[in-house]
Formats: structure tokens, sequence, C-alpha cells
């Protein structure tokens, strides 16, 4: 009896544990940039929309090295997966371990959306890509079945939804505001530097 109270509290003690691991590995808003910067990005992205990747190839890149490598820019994205395909992505990308990586690893995955957004097996694709950053294909696999992954992630989505009002992706906001200009680097800039 006593073996069988110090099994359930062991058990107890290892669920507690795993749960905390994957709502905080899971679970965080995927983000880069000093937490006390002025400034605040957030973007709504679908990993399948051309458009999301557009932005993402256009504004991020420059913006990281002017303004979020300088502890001037926070810059958020948050998951809003329009089908399937997207949300296995979003899975992918938490796979990663840090938020150096996973931004690499979004960055990578929408270079090559047009491969893998289209293909017969997306899964294989999105794991052949990931599988350059280092992550063992064994971890990947076990992300893309995890259901408390999925759960967060469209969590997330309804949240934003419910917030923000998401009409059509990506959808930007800047401190708070929508931002509703040109979804180039010139324009974003400028409306960067009002707020700095």
């Amino acid at each position: 009896m006593h073996t069988m109270r110090r099994n359930k509290i062991f058990f107890i003690i290892i669920f507690a544990v795993t749960h905390f691991f994957i709502t905080n590995a899971f679970g965080d808003i995927l983000a880069i940039g000093n937490k006390k910067a002025k400034v605040t990005v957030k973007v709504f992205s679908s990993l399948t929309c051309p458009h999301c990747a557009s932005f993402h190839q256009k504004v991020f890149k420059s913006l990281k090295k002017d303004y979020i490598d300088k502890d001037k820019v926070r810059f958020e994205h948050h998951a809003f997966p329009l089908d399937l395909a997207a949300l296995n992505a979003e899975k992918i990308v938490r796979c990663a371990t840090n938020a150096e990586t996973r931004f690499e690893l979004l960055h990578k995955i929408y270079d090559e959306q047009k491969k893998w957004a289209v293909g017969s097996d997306i899964n294989a694709m999105l794991i052949k890509i990931a599988l350059e950053f280092q992550i063992k294909e064994n971890n990947l696999k076990n992300c893309l079945l995890n259901e408390n992954s999925q759960e967060i992630i469209l969590k997330e989505r309804i949240d934003a939804q419910k917030e923000y009002n998401i009409t059509g992706t990506p959808t930007i906001y800047i401190n708070g505001k929508k931002y509703e200009d040109k979804h180039e680097f010139k324009s974003f800039k400028r409306q960067i530097d009002k707020l700095l």
C-alpha cells in the first residue's frame, strides 16, 4: 500500500513536470528582441499564406538587422493557421528549443513555402526543412503528433480572433495600432521611426 502511494505521488510529479515543460515549450508566443523595447510589432500569420511569406522576406530581415538586433523593436509572431498544413508547420517551428532557432526555422519555412505547402507529403517536407536545424527526426515526428501543442496553437488563433478581429493574414499591429500601409520595409520603417 505504501509503495502504491509513493508510485502515485511519483507519477503526479512526473505529470506536473511534463505538463509544465510542454506548456512552456509550446505555449510561449514566438518573440524576438528586447522585452523592454519601445516598439512591439505583432504579426498574425499563417505559414501557408503567400502574403505572409512576402512580408517576412521583404520586411523582417531588415527589421531584424536595423531594429530588433539593436534592442529598439520587439517582434512577435502569432500563429493564425488557416489550414492543417499551416498548423503542422507551426508545430514544427515550436519544436526548436530557443527563440533564435525558431525564427531561423520560421524564415526557412517561409522561404521554402512554394515547395512544401503544395506538395503531396507536406509533413515529410517540413521535417526535411527542420532537420537542417539539428532537430532530431524523432522529436519532429513527436511534435507533429503533439495534441497539447495543437490545442495551444488553436487557442492562440481563437484568442487573436476575439481580441484583434483578424480578417486576413498577415495582420500587423505596431504598439497596439493596426498597420494598414504597404508591406515594404520603407513604409514599415516610417511607422516605426515615428514611435522611437
